[in-house]
């Protein structure tokens, strides 16, 4: 029998799984996301020019309002895909780390455009320089759509037998100051780029993060929905260990909060399914049932970070 042989991806895919396996998880390869944003995700491709965009999961959902060029009145359009993705999570953790300083709301990005490109994942010599599909294009027009944008979270539930509704209305950034040019992301400045989040969005995103693997983001980056799906994975895996029980979803209500944009059931199971033998790969103490329509969690898995050493983060062992 002739066998394909394994692509780039796929190596670097079982490289990484090879590293989390063998050695445990330092400081440096914890990362967080708001737990909000592991029950509702962001839009995997881009919605378009509409007002408002919104996933619900239960009695959760989310809202973005995209902003506004002030020179142009053009729209910015909204943060979609893996970009942003990647910048959140790089933010919510860099906000985790910054608990004890004067400023934590500031965040510095490097002096120059592939220093964090570099940081968050993403290569700063894919495509041609200032092309319009290179990983600096992207990042850049990611980053203007998600730092501009307007956020609501809005959550229904019931309190001394009467219906309550509370909502939270965020800009994530208060101040945006970039000093680099996408066509030589290597150029330096003087001054250091960086964002000021609201403070708002700031208590939202280190209220109650949810503790994930850098390097498997890493190895996922290139899926939206691997990456939804390794976050809810990590957060469900939580529930069910401290439970002591599994932790079930339909497809269905998977594709409700992560999936929307799949317009038929069974095309939104064949992607998530191809999605989590990838993170079986990169997460090898998650453990799945065999219940048909659905994704088990069984209290058997373990939490995605199994740290070589005791890891803390300002006071938050992991």
């Amino acid at each position: 029998m002739k066998y394909k042989p394994l692509t780039r991806a796929q190596n670097k895919l079982l490289d990484t799984a090879a590293i989390i396996y063998d050695e445990g998880a330092t400081k440096r390869d914890a990362a967080f996301i708001a737990r909000e944003l592991v029950q509702a995700t962001l839009p995997h491709k881009n919605p378009g020019d509409v007002p408002l965009w919104k996933r619900t999961n239960g009695n959760l959902t989310l809202a973005i309002q995209p902003g506004m060029h002030l020179k142009t009145s053009k729209s910015y359009g909204y943060p979609y895909g893996t970009v942003p993705r990647l910048v959140l999570f790089w933010m919510t953790t860099e906000a985790m780390r910054n608990k004890a300083k004067e400023n934590p709301r500031r965040l510095h990005l490097g002096k120059s455009l592939k220093e964090f490109m570099l940081e968050i994942g993403l290569n700063p010599d894919n495509g041609s320089r200032g092309a319009k599909r290179s990983d600096a294009r992207r990042l850049n027009d990611q980053m203007y759509r998600l730092f501009n944008a307007t956020i609501s979270f809005e959550a229904d539930g019931e309190r001394d037998g009467r219906g309550v509704t509370a909502r939270r209305n965020m800009v994530v950034a208060d101040d945006v100051v970039f000093w680099w040019d996408t066509r030589r992301p290597e150029q330096g400045a003087l001054w250091g780029s960086h964002i000021d989040l609201s403070h708002r969005f700031y208590e939202a995103i280190t209220a109650a993060p949810v503790p994930v693997d850098v390097r498997a983001l890493r190895a996922l980056k290139g899926s939206a929905l691997a990456l939804d799906l390794y976050s809810w994975l990590t957060y469900e895996t939580f529930r069910a260990h401290k439970s002591g029980k599994p932790r079930f979803e339909t497809w269905e209500q998977l594709q409700g909060h992560m999936g929307g944009e799949y317009s038929r059931i069974d095309n939104f199971r064949t992607k998530a399914k191809a999605a989590l033998r990838k993170i079986h790969v990169v997460y090898p103490l998650l453990k799945l049932g065999d219940r048909q329509g659905g994704i088990t969690v069984l209290p058997e898995s373990l939490p995605a970070l199994q740290p070589r050493q005791s890891i803390t983060i300002e006071g938050q062992s992991l």
